[in-house]
Parts: structure tokens; sequence; C-alpha cells
């Protein structure tokens, strides 16, 4: 009875080997190991799934042309553009943008997207600047055309806009600015500063500057000056809607006034 239990038990434990031979594997202490890998070799290797091709980019053909190279301060300048795939021949989808050079880097004014045709974009430049037109988008390449330059002139809107900056300013006689004016010395600076325009010191003398015009056709920022006979004593800045920017007299302030006196000459001195 002991022999033949022996027996059983080898037998057993051959057989338990051989199992585990066959199945490629190695039963140590209780435990579970990988084959070597020569006999991992033999097992075919997964080949991974082709990424998807990226299909190229398109480069658009783009024009732009804006209304005009030189327009006034306070006008606004207008610019179109439009969008070609070179591929279908049609308007390629994506974005415009109108930009300015200014203070050393390009600034987007305006953004328009593209649907069917020419887009239109609109700004209104304080100075003279360098503009160009920018397209993006999906499936293209970047498209920046030629940069065009664009020459902003002082206009009478702007000699108001700059008399407006000063209102409140305290009069002095004498004083020429920045803080403080008296009537001709605010005429000197505004127009110095909004137009390059230099004028003397002097209401009387600053008549005989800039062109003679018609009280009738009188425009925002002509030079008005005040008369007494063909004397000129006072001056100031038209406004529309017969008020004058100026600095009356000692104790009063840079303000919008009435015209109050019928005896005075217009000069225009801005187109």
């Amino acid at each position: 009875m002991h022999e033949h239990s022996s027996s059983r038990r080898r037998r057993a434990s051959i057989g338990t080997g051989t199992v585990a031979l066959s199945l490629g594997l190695c039963l140590c202490a209780g435990q579970l190991i990988a084959a070597s890998p020569a006999a991992a070799a033999t097992t075919p290797a997964v080949t991974p799934v082709a990424a998807a091709a990226v299909a190229p980019k398109v480069t658009p053909s783009m024009w732009s042309a804006a209304s005009t190279r030189s327009l006034k301060w306070g006008s606004t300048l207008k610019v179109t553009a439009k969008v070609i795939d070179p591929n279908t021949k049609q308007v390629a989808k994506g974005t415009v943008r109108l930009q300015g050079y200014s203070n050393g880097a390009w600034r987007t004014w305006d953004t328009e997207t593209v649907k069917n045709g020419v887009v239109s974009l609109t700004a209104k430049p304080t100075s003279t600047v360098w503009v160009r037109t920018v397209f993006t988008g999906t499936g293209y390449n970047q498209k920046v055309t030629s940069k065009v330059k664009v020459t902003v002139k002082a206009s009478g809107a702007k000699v108001l806009a700059e008399a407006k900056k000063h209102k409140g300013a305290l009069y002095k006689y004498g004083a020429s600015g920045p803080k403080r004016f008296d009537c001709s010395g605010f005429t000197k600076y505004v127009y110095k500063k909004a137009a390059g325009k230099s004028l003397p010191h002097k209401a009387n003398t600053q008549q005989k500057y800039g062109k003679s015009v018609a009280k009738g056709k009188k425009q925002v920022g002509d030079l008005i000056i005040f008369r007494n006979g063909s004397y000129g004593y006072h001056a100031g800045i038209y406004a529309g809607n017969g008020y004058v920017y100026d600095s009356p007299h000692t104790g009063a302030r840079v303000g919008k006034h009435k015209i109050w006196n019928k005896n005075y000459v217009v000069r225009r001195l801005v187109a």
C-alpha cells in the first residue's frame, strides 16, 4: 500500500510539470512566471493601425483695395477684400482682418467673416499709417496682403477735437498752453498741435493767415477773428451752429460760447 501511494504521487507531479511546460509556463514556489524570450519570440507581433493621412493646407489667392490712399482726419477708410480657393475657384471661407501698423506692431481694427463674395472692412485712422489685410481659415495657410500707406490729413474736425481737449483751462494773459491760455495763445496752440500750422501770438496778426472764407460758408475748425473796425481783438475756433471754442477773458475758462458779435472774419487753415 505504501509503495503504490508513492508511485501515484510521482506520476501526479510529473503530470503537472508536463502540463506547465506544454503551456510555455513554469510553476516556481507557487508563482506563475512567463516563458523565456525565445518562446515569446514565436508570438506574432501586433501591427498598429496606420495614422490617417493629413491633407495639405491650401494657400488661397487674395486681393484687397483701399477706398483712398489719402483721407481727412475723422473720415472713414474702407477696404474691400476677396479670397479665392485656387483649387475650386470658389470663395474661400474664413476670416479677414484689417490691420494698421502703429507703435511697432500690427493692430487689428476690423474683422469680417468671408461668406459670399467681397467683404468690406472699415477704420478711422488718426494719423498716416501702413495698412494690410490678413486671411485665416480652416484648411488654408494664412494669407497676408502687401502693406499700403494711407496718408491722413489734418481737417477741421481734428482742429475742433483738439480744442475740446482743453475745455476748462483757465485764462491767463500771454499764456499759450498747454494748461493756461489767452485767446490767441489758445488758437496758436491748437492749430500747431492738430495741424502743424504756426500762428503768431496775436489775434490781429492771425487774421492775415489762412484762406479768407465768407461767413455763410464757414466750417467746423475755421479760425474766427472778432474785430473792432478792421482790428482783430479776439480769436476763436468755429464749433458749428453759431458757436466757437475760445479762451474769453480773465477769470473765464476755455469752452464753447455763442458768437456774440457780427463783426468777424473767417480764415481757413485746413481743408
